[in-house]
């Protein structure tokens, strides 16, 4: 039985692949149309059972969005002809049948008008339904026929169960659907089989399928399948104490399965997941691992020579499992055990005090410290600590360093470089070229903005994007050849016809091409997103003409002090405090243009009372139909993802008043896709957070659009504070608006 179900999951993953068109030879035609006899009646106790069979035709022809009689669910027009056949000629025919057989009785009329009704009604609820939950239209005539020939079987006492595994996934379900067959012989073998064209289908959701038919016979086989694809549910699955969990401990002949049952129920399980793929091979034994997994230092070594020989066997084309794994717990050993104590430690003057855990690490190892800790390490962190000391054990070569860990997410590196202003020396200690050939700087940067079309997900797009403004204000040169590389890869892209590198290169072309004003880019036109370099005020006014400005400070020691500064900044002519509200202050223009800023009191978070102030804030504003259009975060890091839970997201301005920031950026464009963010990579402080909203209050206050450019000049004017260098304003946001116009554009066709 386990054989014949492997073989029949390995003709499945066939399909699945492509080298099998579920759609192929149909044989979808058109014939007379049916047309019921002059006369023809059905018996008085069925009336009813054919009127709501005839309102699910008529409700389905409705619901494909067009107002006519024909039911047009597709842009072919045969196909649609030979759909709106089936569901009004071959429907009647098949009705008129069941209610004309003079062998059934009325029972079992009922019984099949029935199921007839309610495959119906189930395709008229998903055909328009995603795919993962949806119904093909194109499938009726294969349900509907496949319906009939159900019925005849299942009156003949024969298992339906070879009718339902010829049908695709969506046509059985719809075609169980009719919800008349529990009874018959093949009921459960045809939902087994549906379940495993479920799970082949969507091999993401097969554990969680499992979970819910722990029983079926290919269970075993689906395990040691999908545990390949996804070994982190495998393992969080396995440690479950249900009927899935045990069946997965169960299995022995799969060392692999074995091995990570084993990890799931160990307490030190999470320390020996990441190097599973190694385990299995040999490479590394859990003995091993037991000797460091309670030593930082070695156990952040062990994971960093993990990585190193996981990224040489990609490079020969041997992807370990379970990869990411690995490369988040490296990213979290980094950050939680070496950057967040040099960052804290920025106040130390001393060096060799705040930098000494990191003094025993290897140029490598101070690299993927680096990677790992991007928009969260600080600027000072990086410059006086990471990057000196790598250099310096790597003896002063760049190049050498990439050799080393190959070339491993050097595109993080570069941007994380650019940014922290010590690209040019790390491009200046690359060995210069001889005999006329490019220099290895050159020929890196070339190959830095190469080939995104290839790489998984957008990150990589983003870390060049946001390199560019760096470098364009540093190293013009660099600027330049960029520039040229990018507009060479978007000629090329389109003459490939690569539409993932043409979108990619073209948005990328323009983004570096908006950086230099005299070019005067349109980037709203461009890429179809909001101008970069300017919110204009009707952006940010309600239908009234008002402008609203929301505030979200919290109950800390820090909140609570700097509060009544905030309440005293408006405390002229120009503007009138409201204080009336236990939860929160109104501070309302009196001059110039309507503007309005609500912030929340801080109250006391040990009892959750700033929560409930900005709850009631919230409440407030949405029964005054008061939309945010600005949102200002006052409050540490931890708080952060609090404001972007309950921001507007209607909001255009996003200021992100803490440390890190910055980091928050991704977070905050999923819920305001159209937000202008500034953060900052390091120390967030009243310095400069509080010159920042008296400008920005005075620029509403006087109707101003909010040019970036000038702006920024004018609040560098005003802060005193080394820290406004980590500030990034919106226009050097370039990574946030790639992502931005990618996502647009692949969502719109645009290109």
């Amino acid at each position: 039985m386990q054989v014949r179900y492997s073989l029949l999951l390995s003709f499945l993953f066939f399909i699945v692949c492509g080298a099998i068109d579920p759609l192929q030879a149909q044989g979808l035609s058109v014939g007379e149309p049916f047309v019921f006899p002059q006369g023809y009646r059905p018996e008085f106790r069925r009336e009813l059972n054919h009127e709501q069979i005839a309102a699910e035709q008529r409700a389905i022809c409705k619901a494909d969005g067009k107002i006519d009689s024909l039911f047009e669910p597709t842009t072919d027009s045969s196909l649609n002809r030979a759909l709106h056949y089936t569901l009004f000629s071959e429907v009647d025919r098949i009705r008129f049948t069941i209610e004309t057989d003079a062998t059934l009785d009325h029972r079992l009329k009922v019984n099949y008008l029935y199921g007839l009704q309610s495959v119906l009604g189930y395709f008229r609820e998903h055909f328009r339904a995603p795919r993962k939950t949806g119904v093909n239209p194109a499938y009726l005539p294969q349900i509907i026929a496949g319906y009939e020939s159900c019925f005849i079987s299942d009156l003949k006492g024969e298992s339906i169960a070879s009718l339902l595994a010829a049908l695709p996934y969506d046509a059985g379900t719809n075609l169980l659907a009719a919800r008349i067959f529990e009874n018959n012989s093949g009921f459960r073998p045809a939902k087994e089989n549906l379940l495993l064209k479920y799970c082949t289908l969507y091999p993401d959701k097969a554990f969680e399928a499992l979970q819910k038919n722990p029983e079926v016979l290919f269970a075993d086989s689906l395990i040691k399948i999908v545990a390949r694809l996804y070994p982190r549910q495998l393992y969080d699955y396995a440690a479950a104490s249900d009927r899935l969990g045990q069946r997965i401990r169960s299995i022995t002949d799969d060392p692999f399965v074995q091995l990570v049952s084993q990890m799931a129920r160990s307490r030190s399980g999470q320390q020996y997941f990441p190097f599973v793929d190694n385990i299995l091979k040999g490479r590394v034994s859990v003995e091993q691992i037991d000797q460091v997994k309670e030593d930082t230092l070695a156990y952040y070594r062990l994971l960093v020579s993990t990585q190193m020989d996981y990224v040489r066997r990609a490079l020969q084309g041997d992807t370990a499992l379970e990869h990411r794994a690995l490369t988040r717990r490296l990213e979290d050993k980094a950050r939680s055990n070496f950057v967040t104590i040099i960052n804290g430690l920025h106040n130390e003057k001393d060096p060799t005090v705040r930098f000494r855990v990191i003094q025993p690490l290897t140029a490598a190892e101070l690299y993927y410290l680096a990677i790992s800790s991007d928009g969260s390490i600080y600027t000072s962190s990086f410059v006086r600590g990471v990057y000196p000391l790598m250099m310096s054990k790597i003896a002063g070569r760049g190049d050498s360093l990439l050799m080393q860990v190959g070339f491993d997410k050097y595109r993080k590196f570069i941007k994380m470089a650019a940014s922290f202003n010590t690209l040019d020396q790390f491009l200046a200690s690359f060995a210069k070229a001889s005999n006329g050939k490019e220099d290895n700087a050159n020929i890196l940067m070339k190959a830095f903005v190469k080939n995104l079309e290839k790489t998984e997900g957008l990150e990589d797009g983003a870390d060049v994007a946001d390199s560019y403004a760096s470098i364009a204000e540093t190293l013009q040169p660099v600027a330049k050849r960029m520039l040229h590389n990018i507009e060479n890869n978007y000629r090329e892209a389109v003459a490939k016809q690569q539409s993932k590198g043409t979108v990619i290169y073209r948005i990328l072309q323009n983004l570096f091409w908006s950086a230099d004003s005299t070019r005067k880019v349109d980037l709203t036109k461009e890429l179809g997103i909001p101008p970069v370099y300017q919110v204009p005020f009707q952006d940010l006014t309600n239908d009234s003409g008002r402008v609203v400005v929301q505030l979200f400070i919290y109950g800390d020691k820090d909140g609570i002090g700097v509060f009544p500064g905030l309440v005293n900044m408006f405390s002229n002519q120009n503007w009138k405090v409201d204080q009336t509200s236990k939860y929160w202050v109104a501070v309302h223009s009196v001059r110039g243009k309507k503007v309005s800023l609500y912030m929340n009191r801080p109250l006391p978070e040990e009892t959750n009372e700033d929560a409930k102030a900005q709850e009631e804030l919230i409440k407030f504003l949405d029964q005054q139909q008061l939309i945010p259009r600005i949102t200002i975060n006052r409050g540490h890091s931890y708080n952060a993802p609090y404001t972007i839970a309950q921001m507007s997201p209607a909001s255009k301005i996003v200021f992100m008043g803490s440390c890190g920031g910055y980091n928050m950026i991704h977070d905050i464009l999923e819920k305001a896709p159209d937000a202008h963010i500034i953060g900052t990579k390091q120390i967030a402080d009243a310095p400069v957070n509080n010159p920042f909203l008296r400008l920005l209050m005075e620029k509403l206050r006087t109707g101003t659009d909010i040019e970036w450019i000038p702006f920024w000049k004018e609040l560098d004017a005003l802060v005193t504070d080394k820290i406004f260098e980590d500030y990034v304003p919106p226009h050097k946001n370039l990574g946030a608006l790639f992502i931005k116009a990618y996502t647009r554009a692949t969502q719109t066709d645009t290109y």
